[in-house]
Protein backbone atom coordinates (compact mmCIF):
# COMPACT_ATOMS: atom_id res chain seq x y z
CA UNK A 1 0.00 0.00 0.00
CA UNK A 2 1.06 3.37 -0.98
CA UNK A 3 2.60 5.90 2.12
CA UNK A 4 -0.42 8.31 1.25
CA UNK A 5 -3.32 5.62 1.73
CA UNK A 6 -1.25 4.10 4.99
CA UNK A 7 -1.12 7.78 5.66
CA UNK A 8 -5.30 8.46 5.64
CA UNK A 9 -6.55 5.17 6.98
CA UNK A 10 -4.07 5.86 9.90
CA UNK A 11 -5.56 9.42 11.04
CA UNK A 12 -8.98 8.57 10.02
CA UNK A 13 -8.81 5.35 12.67
CA UNK A 14 -7.24 8.19 15.14
CA UNK A 15 -10.52 10.34 14.82
CA UNK A 16 -12.99 9.54 18.28
CA UNK A 17 -16.10 8.27 16.53
CA UNK A 18 -18.63 10.69 18.86
CA UNK A 19 -16.93 13.72 17.34
CA UNK A 20 -18.81 15.78 15.41
CA UNK A 21 -18.20 19.37 13.51
CA UNK A 22 -19.79 22.63 15.04
CA UNK A 23 -20.63 26.05 13.66
CA UNK A 24 -18.33 28.06 16.52
CA UNK A 25 -14.82 27.10 16.76
CA UNK A 26 -12.71 28.55 19.76
CA UNK A 27 -9.74 29.35 17.36
CA UNK A 28 -10.45 27.89 13.39
CA UNK A 29 -13.70 29.12 13.24
CA UNK A 30 -16.05 31.74 11.15
CA UNK A 31 -15.34 35.79 11.67
CA UNK A 32 -17.24 38.51 10.96
CA UNK A 33 -16.61 40.33 7.63
CA UNK A 34 -15.50 43.67 9.38
CA UNK A 35 -13.31 41.72 12.09
CA UNK A 36 -9.41 40.31 12.06
CA UNK A 37 -7.71 38.86 14.99
CA UNK A 38 -4.15 38.07 16.03
CA UNK A 39 -3.11 35.71 17.99
CA UNK A 40 0.00 34.61 19.39
CA UNK A 41 2.37 32.98 22.02
CA UNK A 42 5.65 32.38 22.89
CA UNK A 43 6.85 29.77 25.73
CA UNK A 44 10.69 29.77 26.96
CA UNK A 45 12.53 26.75 29.20
CA UNK A 46 16.39 27.24 30.88
CA UNK A 47 18.24 25.63 32.89
CA UNK A 48 22.11 25.98 33.99
CA UNK A 49 24.40 23.80 36.46
CA UNK A 50 27.53 25.10 38.10
CA UNK A 51 30.08 23.30 40.35
CA UNK A 52 31.41 20.16 39.60
CA UNK A 53 29.42 19.58 36.17
CA UNK A 54 28.56 23.16 34.34
CA UNK A 55 25.81 22.73 31.84
CA UNK A 56 23.23 24.99 30.16
CA UNK A 57 20.00 24.45 27.94
CA UNK A 58 17.50 26.60 26.70
CA UNK A 59 14.72 25.81 24.17
CA UNK A 60 12.50 28.53 22.79
CA UNK A 61 8.71 28.53 20.84
CA UNK A 62 6.86 31.42 19.18
CA UNK A 63 3.43 31.53 17.35
CA UNK A 64 2.05 33.72 15.32
CA UNK A 65 -1.39 34.15 13.45
CA UNK A 66 -3.61 36.72 11.45
CA UNK A 67 -6.74 35.14 10.90
CA UNK A 68 -9.99 36.42 9.20
CA UNK A 69 -13.09 36.34 7.69
CA UNK A 70 -11.91 33.94 4.58
CA UNK A 71 -8.05 33.71 5.83
CA UNK A 72 -5.79 32.44 8.06
CA UNK A 73 -2.03 32.56 8.46
CA UNK A 74 0.52 31.40 10.88
CA UNK A 75 3.74 31.12 11.98
CA UNK A 76 5.92 29.28 14.43
CA UNK A 77 9.88 29.18 15.17
CA UNK A 78 11.52 27.08 17.58
CA UNK A 79 14.77 26.20 18.94
CA UNK A 80 16.95 23.81 21.28
CA UNK A 81 20.11 24.50 22.47
CA UNK A 82 22.40 22.65 25.38
CA UNK A 83 26.21 22.67 25.61
CA UNK A 84 27.96 21.42 28.58
CA UNK A 85 31.48 21.61 29.90
CA UNK A 86 33.77 18.32 29.98
CA UNK A 87 37.27 17.53 31.58
CA UNK A 88 40.41 16.62 28.92
CA UNK A 89 43.40 16.16 29.07
CA UNK A 90 45.85 14.63 32.08
CA UNK A 91 45.35 14.05 35.59
CA UNK A 92 48.64 17.06 35.99
CA UNK A 93 47.16 19.15 33.52
CA UNK A 94 43.54 18.96 33.35
CA UNK A 95 41.52 20.88 30.89
CA UNK A 96 38.01 21.79 30.78
CA UNK A 97 36.49 22.03 27.30
CA UNK A 98 32.75 23.32 26.09
CA UNK A 99 30.90 21.31 23.93
CA UNK A 100 27.72 21.81 22.19
CA UNK A 101 25.09 18.47 22.96
CA UNK A 102 22.02 19.79 21.53
CA UNK A 103 21.67 22.47 18.58
CA UNK A 104 18.52 22.26 16.51
CA UNK A 105 16.51 25.09 14.97
CA UNK A 106 13.09 25.09 13.05
CA UNK A 107 10.25 27.22 11.12
CA UNK A 108 7.12 26.84 9.74
CA UNK A 109 4.40 28.92 7.93
CA UNK A 110 1.29 28.56 6.48
CA UNK A 111 -1.71 29.75 4.88
CA UNK A 112 -5.24 28.70 4.52
CA UNK A 113 -7.94 29.56 2.49
CA UNK A 114 -11.66 28.92 4.57
CA UNK A 115 -13.83 27.01 2.45
CA UNK A 116 -16.77 26.94 5.02
CA UNK A 117 -17.29 27.43 8.55
CA UNK A 118 -15.38 24.19 9.41
CA UNK A 119 -13.57 23.24 6.08
CA UNK A 120 -10.12 24.68 4.61
CA UNK A 121 -7.81 24.35 1.95
CA UNK A 122 -4.07 24.59 3.36
CA UNK A 123 -0.33 25.27 2.16
CA UNK A 124 2.26 24.94 4.38
CA UNK A 125 6.08 25.41 4.22
CA UNK A 126 8.81 23.60 7.19
CA UNK A 127 12.78 23.55 7.72
CA UNK A 128 14.21 22.46 10.37
CA UNK A 129 18.39 22.15 11.03
CA UNK A 130 19.74 19.82 13.42
CA UNK A 131 23.43 19.18 14.17
CA UNK A 132 22.99 15.85 16.16
CA UNK A 133 20.65 14.25 14.29
CA UNK A 134 20.76 11.29 11.20
CA UNK A 135 19.52 14.98 8.45
CA UNK A 136 21.24 17.65 9.08
CA UNK A 137 18.42 19.59 7.71
CA UNK A 138 15.13 18.58 6.08
CA UNK A 139 12.76 20.75 4.47
CA UNK A 140 8.87 20.62 2.95
CA UNK A 141 6.49 22.07 1.96
CA UNK A 142 3.09 20.31 1.53
CA UNK A 143 -1.16 21.71 0.32
CA UNK A 144 -3.92 20.25 1.09
CA UNK A 145 -7.75 19.60 3.26
CA UNK A 146 -8.17 20.44 6.76
CA UNK A 147 -11.37 19.82 9.15
CA UNK A 148 -11.81 21.45 12.53
CA UNK A 149 -13.79 19.70 15.02
CA UNK A 150 -15.51 19.77 18.18
CA UNK A 151 -16.67 16.81 21.11
CA UNK A 152 -19.09 20.10 22.26
CA UNK A 153 -19.04 23.82 23.36
CA UNK A 154 -16.75 23.55 25.96
CA UNK A 155 -13.41 24.29 24.38
CA UNK A 156 -12.39 20.71 23.47
CA UNK A 157 -10.77 20.93 19.65
CA UNK A 158 -9.23 18.63 17.50
CA UNK A 159 -8.21 19.67 13.61
CA UNK A 160 -7.20 17.21 10.85
CA UNK A 161 -5.17 17.69 7.86
CA UNK A 162 -4.14 15.59 5.35
CA UNK A 163 -2.06 16.22 1.74
CA UNK A 164 0.32 15.52 -0.38
CA UNK A 165 4.05 17.22 -0.25
CA UNK A 166 7.65 17.57 -1.78
CA UNK A 167 10.66 17.33 0.73
CA UNK A 168 14.39 17.58 0.58
CA UNK A 169 16.78 16.27 3.20
CA UNK A 170 20.45 16.12 3.70
CA UNK A 171 21.54 12.86 5.07
CA UNK A 172 24.20 14.13 7.74
CA UNK A 173 26.82 10.85 7.25
CA UNK A 174 26.65 10.38 3.59
CA UNK A 175 26.37 14.53 2.78
CA UNK A 176 24.00 13.37 0.18
CA UNK A 177 20.77 14.84 -0.76
CA UNK A 178 17.42 13.63 -0.46
CA UNK A 179 14.26 14.40 -2.48
CA UNK A 180 10.79 13.15 -3.19
CA UNK A 181 6.93 12.95 -2.92
CA UNK A 182 5.52 13.36 0.53
CA UNK A 183 2.05 12.57 2.29
CA UNK A 184 1.75 14.71 4.99
CA UNK A 185 -0.57 14.36 7.76
CA UNK A 186 -1.31 16.60 11.09
CA UNK A 187 -3.67 16.54 13.90
CA UNK A 188 -4.11 19.42 16.75
CA UNK A 189 -6.59 18.00 19.69
CA UNK A 190 -6.66 20.02 22.84
CA UNK A 191 -8.98 19.22 26.06
CA UNK A 192 -9.66 21.15 28.79
CA UNK A 193 -9.59 18.96 32.06
CA UNK A 194 -10.57 22.00 34.08
CA UNK A 195 -10.73 25.92 34.09
CA UNK A 196 -7.01 26.44 34.12
CA UNK A 197 -5.68 23.18 32.85
CA UNK A 198 -5.45 22.27 29.53
CA UNK A 199 -4.28 18.81 27.32
CA UNK A 200 -2.40 20.06 23.95
CA UNK A 201 -0.95 17.53 21.18
CA UNK A 202 -0.30 17.67 18.15
CA UNK A 203 0.69 14.99 15.38
CA UNK A 204 2.86 15.90 11.94
CA UNK A 205 3.63 12.75 10.05
CA UNK A 206 5.77 13.37 6.40
CA UNK A 207 5.46 10.02 4.50
CA UNK A 208 7.79 9.33 1.68
CA UNK A 209 9.91 6.71 -0.64
CA UNK A 210 13.31 7.65 1.26
CA UNK A 211 11.90 8.57 5.03
CA UNK A 212 9.27 8.89 7.12
CA UNK A 213 9.64 11.37 9.45
CA UNK A 214 6.66 11.86 12.73
CA UNK A 215 6.65 14.55 15.15
CA UNK A 216 4.23 13.87 18.44
CA UNK A 217 4.03 17.18 21.10
CA UNK A 218 2.24 16.68 24.29
CA UNK A 219 1.69 19.03 27.60
CA UNK A 220 -0.04 19.96 29.99
CA UNK A 221 -0.51 23.66 30.24
CA UNK A 222 -1.50 25.67 33.36
CA UNK A 223 -2.79 28.88 33.68
CA UNK A 224 -1.73 31.56 36.37
CA UNK A 225 -3.24 34.42 35.06
CA UNK A 226 -5.08 35.44 31.52
CA UNK A 227 -1.61 35.92 29.76
CA UNK A 228 1.05 33.48 31.26
CA UNK A 229 0.63 29.88 32.00
CA UNK A 230 3.14 27.11 33.08
CA UNK A 231 3.54 24.07 30.52
CA UNK A 232 4.82 20.68 31.26
CA UNK A 233 5.67 19.01 27.91
CA UNK A 234 6.76 15.97 26.36
CA UNK A 235 8.21 15.56 22.25
CA UNK A 236 9.38 12.47 20.05
CA UNK A 237 10.48 13.13 17.18
CA UNK A 238 10.70 9.78 14.35
CA UNK A 239 12.58 9.38 11.42
CA UNK A 240 12.77 5.72 9.63
CA UNK A 241 15.84 5.57 7.55
CA UNK A 242 18.78 6.33 10.05
CA UNK A 243 22.91 5.36 9.72
CA UNK A 244 23.63 2.52 11.45
CA UNK A 245 24.49 3.23 15.18
CA UNK A 246 22.32 6.04 15.66
CA UNK A 247 18.49 6.54 17.24
CA UNK A 248 15.22 6.63 15.34
CA UNK A 249 13.72 8.46 18.39
CA UNK A 250 14.54 11.42 19.76
CA UNK A 251 13.03 12.77 23.15
CA UNK A 252 12.87 15.75 24.57
CA UNK A 253 10.79 16.92 28.03
CA UNK A 254 10.35 20.64 29.08
CA UNK A 255 9.19 22.57 31.40
CA UNK A 256 7.99 26.20 29.83
CA UNK A 257 6.70 29.39 31.00
CA UNK A 258 4.02 30.11 28.38
CA UNK A 259 2.96 34.12 27.82
CA UNK A 260 -0.22 34.45 25.27
CA UNK A 261 -0.04 37.16 23.33
CA UNK A 262 -3.83 37.53 22.43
Amino acid sequence: MRPFAVLCLALAAALPAQIRAQETLPTFGPTPKNEARWTGAGEVGLASARGNSTTENANVRLRAAYEDHDFRHEVNLSGLRASSEVNRGSDDAPERVRETTANRYQFGASSAIKYDDVSFWKSTLRHEHDDFAAYSWQSTFGIGYGRVFMLDGSGRFLAMEVGPGYRRARDAEEERTESGAIARGFIDFRYPLTANTDLINTLLIESGDDNTFAQNDFGVQVSMTERMALKAGFQARHNTDVQDGRERTDRLTTMNLVYDFK
